[in-house]
């Protein structure tokens, strides 16, 4: 049975199951003396019943009820040692305006119409994917988007929308783009976000409730609007062919001694490097202990609840790195029963050392055939310098970084004596240069070249992301980047608001030849498999890197690499400032299709030689059926 909130038995150990004509409650509670759980009409005070819980053994509360109770509110009071606290069990599915009450759901009844005909998207290989960041409230609130639905879920189902000057946005400007999936920055339920003010913002890296969709999001957040809206939202994008990853947030919870863990089971939760001091890697004030038992059976089948009752396409794990190894293990597996298709990658790192041995996380290289990708964070430093408005990188000419380069090109796989990686296989690294965090890339090249004219700023930006989308393994961008978003230099917008923090559409009419470019580059990928060989056994035997100058980098991929319509292609990286002259091995007729203005599937050049010249700071690549 699916009808559930917090329980399902095929999904959860605990929770409120709803049934045709009854309802059944199950709690795991620690310690307590009693507990009682308060049933409302409303999203208030107002109680018509109040039900003990039996405790049936050591510490599990249950209590069957007549009756199909979908729709009605409820809070917990648990009394330990003659003190009461009032809370909703953390298992909750659907809850009121502000998570102050939960709401018992039957969640067959917020199924949009045709949900059980929804499908995941289907691609061969994780390196298939274009992944592309976004936040909803970004997504859709500038007043240039042209979305009725601004800041919310349903901004997504919208079609035909523009802006002032008649260039796609929303929907369209995703299939417009061509990008395959999108990554939703958190959307479970915020701590610190008011549900009714449209101006409140966050990230989302403040979870409250886990299994609940944020309801600032919706168009009423006091009843189940935000679940049927989430389902809309991600139902449209299917049908669009584009998929769904969730940025899911269990290494830390906002509140500590006030969470609903805490409450349920003082302690428990968290780790603690002694009695009085909580350990902190996440650097917010407190770690989930997720290698316990009761923690980590909650967080194995929160993650398969969204994947099932969602139809998710994937997962993105914050701070990863304070997941213990486990526990991941046990997601992966049981995601990949749902689906071998659904995507799992994440951070492999913490904010501060967390109470767990390096055997017990996975970091870079611990990901190793295990299914699981990671940030590379190396190859995102070594294209565009650190995260500071000092350091250049190779798009900069800072050029002693090329053998993080080459590492990065070919998915850091074991490639020979001189170029090892962290990977096995090409889809355990996430390729990026910008995401939330930091500066946009925008910002940082601005920021760094503040000298050079916008023109060729602009090529810098372009040459980042050719970097990317032209190497093996899994690319990632920021959402707006196609047409250089900027945060005016904020570098941790997280509470920074909506003008800070919007995408501004009207970039999209003043930088259009920039979008096309970043088009043309998804095209590239997406219809040449060269780009995007499944593994280590086919870079190795199709890519051959060229001898070339210092500052720059050739590669040649073929003959037919993948299974390619084009018999050779060669891509050129020049970091320098100015023109650079490369020999090509052979006077063959070659077919220039990138270049620093143009980016896609057809030549705009066609010449015979053996050499040619690359433009200052940018990528080209040239093919040839000779």
């Amino acid at each position: 049975m699916k009808s559930v909130i917090g329980c399902c038995y095929d999904q959860f150990s605990y929770g409120i199951e709803v049934g045709s004509d009854f309802t059944y409650i199950k709690f795991w509670i620690k310690d307590a003396d009693e507990v009682v759980i308060n049933l409302s009409y409303n999203d208030d005070d107002k109680i018509f019943t109040q039900l003990e819980l039996e405790e049936k053994e050591k510490n599990i509360w249950i209590k069957k009820m007549p009756g199909n109770l979908h729709g009605i509110y409820y809070w917990l009071e648990i009394e330990r040692d003659g003190e009461i606290v009032k809370t909703i069990d953390p298992w909750v599915k659907a809850v009121g305006t502000n998570s102050e009450r939960g709401i018992i759901v039957n969640l067959d009844k917020t199924d949009p119409a045709d949900w059980n005909k929804d499908k995941r998207i289907s691609i061969n290989s994780p390196v298939d994917a274009v992944i592309y960041e976004l936040h909803v409230k970004d997504f859709s609130i500038h007043p240039e988007s042209g979305i009725e639905n601004k800041g919310k879920y349903l901004g997504f189902t919208e079609t035909g929308t523009v802006n002032s000057e008649g260039f796609k946005t929303g929907l369209d400007h995703l299939k417009e783009l061509g990008v395959t999936h999108i990554q939703l920055m958190p959307i479970f339920d915020f701590a610190t976000v008011d549900d009714n003010d449209i101006e409140d913002y966050n990230w989302g890296y403040d979870p409250l409730y886990y299994n609940v969709p944020e309801g600032s999001y919706a168009t009423n957040s006091s009843d189940f609007s935000r679940i049927k809206e989430l389902k809309k939202l991600i139902q449209a994008l299917h049908k669009n062919n584009i998929g769904v990853i969730m940025d899911v947030v269990y290494n830390h919870t906002y509140y500590t001694e006030k969470s609903a863990f805490n409450k349920i089971a003082p302690g428990y939760f968290y780790r603690w490097h002694d009695e009085d001091e909580l350990a902190n890697g996440s650097g917010v004030g407190n770690e989930v202990a997720t290698e316990k038992d009761k923690v980590q059976e909650f967080i194995v089948e929160s993650v398969l609840y969204w994947a099932r009752e969602y139809h998710l396409d994937g997962f993105r794990f914050d701070l990863m790195g304070l997941i213990d190894k486990e526990t991941m293990l046990k997601i992966r597996k049981g995601l990949y029963e749902i689906d071998p298709n659904i995507l799992v990658y994440g951070e492999p790192w913490y904010a501060l050392p967390p109470q767990l041995s390096e055997e017990e996380m996975i970091l870079k290289g611990d990901q190793k055939g295990k299914g699981i990708g990671v940030f590379n964070d190396n190859f995102r430093n070594a294209i565009k310098g650190e995260n500071d408005l000092r350091t250049q990188g190779f798009i900069g000419s800072f050029n002693n970084l090329g053998g993080a380069i080459e590492r990065g090109i070919v998915g850091e796989i074991s490639y020979n004596e001189e170029i090892k990686g962290f990977a096995l296989a090409p889809e355990e690294t996430i390729n990026y240069v910008s995401c939330h965090d930091n500066h946009t890339l925008w910002d940082k090249i601005q920021g760094v070249f503040p000298a050079v004219d916008e023109k060729e700023r602009i090529v810098l930006d372009r040459f980042a992301q050719a970097i990317i989308m032209t190497s093996q393994g899994v690319p990632f961008f920021l959402g707006g980047e196609e047409f250089l978003r900027t945060k005016f230099g904020d570098n941790n917008s997280y509470n920074a608001g909506n003008k800070i923090n919007a995408l501004k559409w009207n970039r999209k009419t003043k930088y259009k030849d920039t979008f096309n470019y970043y088009k043309g580059l998804i095209t590239l990928r997406k219809k040449h498999p060269a780009f995007r060989l499944d593994s280590a056994k086919e870079i190795r035997r199709y890519l051959k890197f060229l001898n070339t100058p210092p500052g720059i980098i050739a590669f040649k991929l073929g003959p037919y690499a993948g299974g390619d319509s084009w018999k050779h292609i060669i891509v050129i990286y020049n970091s320098w400032w100015d023109w650079a002259n490369v020999k090509l091995g052979a006077k063959k007729s070659w077919n220039i299709v990138v270049d620093d203005r143009h980016a896609g599937m057809e030549s705009f050049n066609t010449f015979k030689a053996d050499e040619v010249d690359v433009p200052p700071h940018s990528a080209m690549v040239l093919y040839t059926d000779d």
